[in-house]
């Protein structure tokens, strides 16, 4: 892929309450920031989860998304993987390609 870089994507679904322990491990991690969607939807593990909120945005499911350089994931994905063994969530890395690598240096 000419002139893209390649990186780390992490996508992490967690109960909304659960994000903001979430979202100090990406930032500690080096990632230079994060992407928090809100009122998830889907089915899985867990059953059924409604995207629409019920009081406020703790009672929903949110999906928090970093890219970061690839020699940078390693720390962020453990720190993930050990917060999700006590609690529902999932995460996803994959590799992706960026077009301005220094938004993410």
């Amino acid at each position: 892929m000419e002139a893209l870089t390649k990186m780390t994507r992490i996508e992490i679904v967690i109960p909304g309450r659960d994000a903001p322990p979430i979202r100090e491990l990406i930032t500690s991690a080096g990632s230079t920031g994060y992407t928090a969607v809100s009122g998830v939807s889907g089915l899985g593990h867990h059953g059924q989860h409604s995207g629409a909120l019920l009081f406020n945005e703790y009672d929903t499911l949110t999906m928090l998304i970093t890219v970061l350089p690839t020699e940078k994931a390693p720390a962020l994905i453990g720190a993930v993987r050990q917060l999700l063994e006590d609690g529902p969530g999932v995460m996803f890395v994959a590799d992706t390609y960026v077009s301005r690598p220094e938004y993410f240096a």
